[in-house]
């Protein structure tokens, strides 16, 4: 048992080493394009200017200012700008980034900071959670240490974007669910918690729309573990109560194109599966058949766990390849449970299961030492198995379902919405990465019996463990480099926001007089929420005004007749300076 002095000062270093990771290079790289949306939403104001009429549409006015583009915004400007840009999600987000942003300025990496905050309290409470809940502080360490380092927390500290809050909110709820749940079964009053919990979920709700996964989950729990079922009252009015307040963002506004939205893409996606799986705009899409879904979900599951990283790509690593590492695994588990319980494991014993994992490696059409880490899955689930069993484990079983069950089931749900929809296109990690926090307990348990293991396999698969993590700081490396796709969604690095380069370009360079054109590309709306007042897209203007100083007067325009440089035009010359080039899409993410 660690001391209260040390683990205190462990946690603190885990949650330097947190930050470390997560604020580094976190305002290096331009936004795209859902952070974008993001900084226009969080000021007020619609993509595209449907609540900027007077600024951009007013017939005979044939020039704006950064002025009128900040003038004062009301609610109503925040929850226009919320449903069309955002389908009405994430509104608290939203909130909390607004005050953050009018308290620290506006900047890329300002923006991002909120998230590399949650991000880091996730840690710190990951190791509350573990120690509150599992009773013991050497797994809480672990734990949070696998909080720390995980890639994905990692690549979504650094988007201005809701879901590291969100991460954190749906696991500071499942605490308090754990908490009202112990004060049940000792009948002590839970008022207060109650409170918590109900205002936990509305927050979680209002941040992402489908945070309700783990709340299904504590529902799940409720109707397997707590007893008798009248104890399941407070909480069900706990729930109603929670969801009838979401509910009033939706009945006053926010919902407005929700449902509809949603429908019009299951449609769109569904056809474009249907029609156009492989070249189209929104990336691989394909119908929702056994095969597909099973291909796409399967380097998420992979990526839930840390120790299996990487592995689900079996297109990358080959069928066979897999199959024959996973071949040897299984005999390798064999001799693990026939000889590996002895102390000290019997010397050929030993050579033989580390042999098994390594004999693949002449046979694989490429050496690769992941391959190790594929056959050892066998022996890390045999592992696992050994850590939960009833006569072994220090953990409630009913614990370890709940910790299961927000493992799996956030994945499940989004398997169950692609056969509902027909399409694959909703099977992201992003999705559900509620699971995350849940996953590192787990591979925490699973670690904490490898060191309860014989020498010679303990030895032998914390080399294993070595080998992942050379893939696992080759992953966080790309995530810097920003050229991984599923982390970071560019396999070219992208370069700093041309947005805020030319704003800074224009307050050194602009006179009075002069006048800057936006490029303008024609608009095709496809239903009433992407409905603007010109068939010529704003959008450039609009995002170059969030850098501009908000009293300023510079004379803007559009220019319909060009749709990639941004212009200044002198005054008294007529001379033309190329402010920004955007090459097509080289610079537009």
């Amino acid at each position: 048992m660690l001391s209260t002095n040390r683990s205190t000062l462990l946690l603190g270093v885990l949650l330097v080493l947190a930050f470390s990771l997560r604020v580094y290079n976190s305002g290096r790289y331009g936004l795209y394009l859902d952070e974008k949306f993001t900084l226009i939403i969080s000021q007020g104001v619609v993509m595209e200017g449907s609540n900027q009429h007077d600024v951009f549409f007013t017939p005979g006015k044939v020039y704006f200012t950064p002025r009128e583009f900040w003038k004062p915004k009301t609610i109503n400007d925040f929850i226009e700008a919320n449903i069309r840009g955002d389908i009405g999600n994430s509104p608290a987000y939203y909130a909390v980034l607004w005050v953050w942003m009018s308290i620290f300025g506006l900047s890329d990496f300002s923006a991002r900071f909120p998230s590399v905050l949650f991000s880091t309290f996730l840690v710190g409470l990951v190791y509350v959670f573990v120690r509150r809940h599992f009773r013991s502080n050497s797994l809480a360490l672990l734990s949070a240490f696998l909080a720390a380092i995980e890639p994905f927390f990692v690549a979504y500290s650094h988007m201005a974007r809701n879901y590291s809050m969100s991460f954190f909110l749906t696991l500071l709820a499942s605490h308090l669910f754990l908490l009202i749940v112990e004060k049940l079964h000792s009948g002590e009053t839970t008022r207060r918690l109650y409170v918590a919990y109900g205002l936990t979920l509305v927050l979680s709700l209002l941040s992402h729309y489908l945070t309700i996964t783990v709340f299904v989950c504590h529902g799940l729990y409720a109707l397997l573990f707590i007893r008798p079922p009248r104890r399941w009252v407070p909480l069900i009015l706990t729930g109603v109560v929670g969801v009838a307040m979401v509910s009033l963002w939706f009945i006053f506004g926010g919902g407005k194109y929700t449902f509809q939205t949603l429908a019009y893409q299951a449609q769109l996606y569904r056809t474009v599966a249907l029609t156009n799986p492989t070249t189209n705009e929104f990336g691989l899409v394909l119908p929702a058949t056994l095969f597909n879904v099973i291909k796409r979900s399967l380097p998420i599951w992979a990526d839930l766990f840390i120790v299996t990283n990487g592995l689900g790509q079996a297109n990358l690593l080959g069928l066979r390849n897999v199959a024959l590492a996973l071949l040897l695994g299984l005999c390798a588990v064999w001799v693990l449970h026939r000889y590996g319980r002895t102390r000290p494991m019997v010397w050929w014993a030993a050579l033989l299961y580390a042999l098994l994992l390594v004999a693949g490696m002449p046979l694989y059409t490429v050496p690769n030492p992941q391959y190790i880490v594929v056959a050892a899955l066998p022996s890390f689930i045999y592992l696992f198995i050994l850590a939960i069993r009833p006569d072994k484990a220090t953990t409630s079983s009913s614990l370890l379902v709940f910790t299961g069950l927000l493992a799996v089931f956030p994945t499940l749900f989004l398997i169950l919405m692609a056969f509902k929809n027909g399409h694959t296109y909703g099977i992201t990690q992003r999705y559900s990465g509620f699971s995350f926090p849940y996953t590192a307990i787990l591979v925490a348990l699973l670690i904490r019996q490898l060191a309860w293991m014989p020498n010679a396999v303990r030895a032998i698969l914390s080399v294993v463990l070595f080998v992942q993590s050379y893939y696992v700081t080759r992953l966080l490396k790309h995530i810097y480099d920003d050229r991984d796709v599923k982390y970071t969604y560019f396999s070219t690095p992208r370069l700093a926001n041309p947005h805020r380069l030319v704003a800074e370009r224009i307050k050194e360079v602009y006179a009075p007089g002069d006048t800057i054109l936006y490029p303008s590309i024609r608009l095709f709306a496809h239903d009433e929420i992407e409905k603007t007042y010109s068939p010529f897209s704003i959008q450039e203007a609009q995002l170059t005004n969030l850098y501009l100083p908000k009293n300023a007067d510079y004379i803007q325009r559009m220019d319909t007749t060009e749709v990639d440089k941004i212009r200044l035009v002198r005054g008294k010359s007529g001379q033309t300076i190329t402010l920004f080039d955007f090459k097509g899409r080289t610079h537009r993410y």
